[in-house]
C-alpha cells in the first residue's frame, strides 16, 4: 500500500512539471483588448461608436491617411508590410480594421488576428494599389468580385516605386484612381499562418517588383519584441504581435480606461497640422516606455500626397457599411 501511494506522489509531481510550464507559456502569449486599450490611449482617444462599439481615434492632423501616411512597405516572409513611423503603428496596420467617418476623420476598430497589413490590393499595367479593408470585411469578401473599395480611399504607386522607403512621395495623384481601378484586377496571392490560423493577402510578386526597380529586395525578418512597439533595424523587423483574444462576454471584459462620446470628439476640419516625425525608417524601439509622441502628430505622406485632391476626410460616404463588428462589453 505504502509502495502505491509513493507511486502515485510520484506520478502527480512529474505531471505538475510538465503541465505546468506549458500553461504559463500559454498565458504569457495571451493578451486581451486591454492592451490596445491602454497603449494607445496617449495617442488618441477611444469612443463608444454606434456601430462599432469601442473605436479608436488616432491624434494626428487633417489629411491623415491609415497605410499611406508616416510608413513604407518591406518585403518580409508574410508578404508586403507596413512599417509605421508612429510609435503606436505596431497595433492598429497590423490588428484589426480602419473605416472613416466624414466629420472626424479615419478611426480604428480592432480586432484579434494579426497581419502584416489589412488592405486590399490591385495591380494595374505599371501601378499597385491599396486600401484599408473595412471592418467585416474577411479575405474572402476581400478577393470577391462583389468587393468595391471607395474611389478615393486608394493609393496607387509606379511597380517601380513600391519597394522605396520614401514611398509616400511617389503617390498617384486621386484624380486618376478611376482610371487606374477600372484598368486594374485583384492581387489574389494570399498566405496563411498556420501557428496562429490566420489569412491574409500578401500583395505584389516580389520577383515582378525586383524587375521593375532593377534591384534585389531582400526579405526582411519578423522578429518578435516582448514590450509593444517596433523597430527596423539591419535587415530585422522587430515587432510586438502577442496573441490576442477576443471579449467573450464572461467575467471581466476588457474596457478603456476613459471613453468619449462621439459628439465631444474634436472634427478633423479643426484639428491642425504638427511636428513632423524625425525618420520615415524607425531604427529605434518605440513603445509602451517612451513619452507620446502622438501629442505632435507625424507628418502627412509627403509631397505627393500633399499635392492630391480628394484627401480630405470630409469626403462623402457613397457607399452602405459593411456588415456590424461590434464588440461585446
Amino acid at each position: 500500500m505504502r509502495l502505491i501511494m509513493m507511486f502515485a506522489l510520484l506520478v502527480t509531481l512529474c505531471a505538475g512539471t510538465v503541465i505546468a510550464p506549458n500553461e504559463a507559456s500559454a498565458q504569457q502569449a495571451s493578451v486581451s483588448f486591454q492592451v490596445f486599450y491602454d497603449q494607445l490611449s496617449p495617442y488618441g482617444s477611444w469612443v463608444d461608436y454606434p456601430q462599432y462599439g469601442y473605436v479608436w481615434m488616432p491624434k494626428v492632423e487633417q489629411g491623415f491617411t491609415p497605410y499611406a501616411t508616416a510608413g513604407h512597405w518591406v518585403y518580409t516572409d508574410d508578404g508586403w508590410t507596413w512599417v509605421s513611423d508612429y510609435p503606436w503603428g505596431w497595433a492598429p496596420f497590423h490588428y484589426g480594421r480602419w473605416d472613416r467617418n466624414n466629420a472626424y476623420g479615419w478611426f480604428w476598430v480592432p480586432d484579434n488576428e494579426w497581419g502584416p497589413a489589412w488592405v486590399s490590393w490591385r495591380s494595374s499595367p505599371g501601378y499597385y494599389g491599396w486600401a484599408p479593408l473595412r471592418p467585416g470585411i474577411s479575405m474572402n469578401m476581400a478577393l470577391s468580385r462583389d468587393y468595391h473599395e471607395q474611389n478615393d480611399r486608394w493609393i496607387f504607386v509606379r511597380d517601380r516605386d513600391m519597394s522605396n522607403a520614401d514611398v509616400s512621395k511617389h503617390y498617384v495623384n486621386r484624380s486618376r484612381n478611376v482610371t487606374l481601378i477600372n484598368t486594374s484586377t485583384v492581387i489574389l496571392d494570399t498566405r496563411k499562418d498556420s501557428q496562429r490560423n490566420v489569412s491574409y493577402i500578401a500583395g505584389p510578386d516580389r520577383n515582378a517588383v525586383q524587375k521593375v526597380a532593377r534591384a534585389p529586395i531582400v526579405s526582411v525578418a519578423i522578429r518578435e519584441n516582448d514590450q509593444p512597439g517596433h523597430r527596423l533595424s539591419n535587415g530585422e523587423l522587430q515587432i510586438y504581435r502577442p496573441q490576442v483574444q477576443r471579449p467573450v462576454g464572461n467575467g471581466q471584459t476588457p474596457t478603456p480606461t476613459r471613453v468619449v462620446k462621439l459628439k465631444d470628439v474634436q472634427p478633423v476640419s479643426k484639428v491642425t497640422a504638427g511636428k513632423r516625425p524625425m525618420t520615415a525608417n524607425p531604427t529605434r524601439n518605440v513603445g509602451e516606455n517612451q513619452r507620446p509622441q502622438g501629442t505632435t502628430p507625424p507628418r502627412q505622406g509627403g509631397q505627393g500626397e500633399r499635392s492630391q485632391p480628394g484627401t480630405s476626410q470630409h469626403t462623402q460616404e457613397g457607399q452602405k457599411q459593411e456588415p456590424n463588428n461590434k464588440h461585446e462589453r
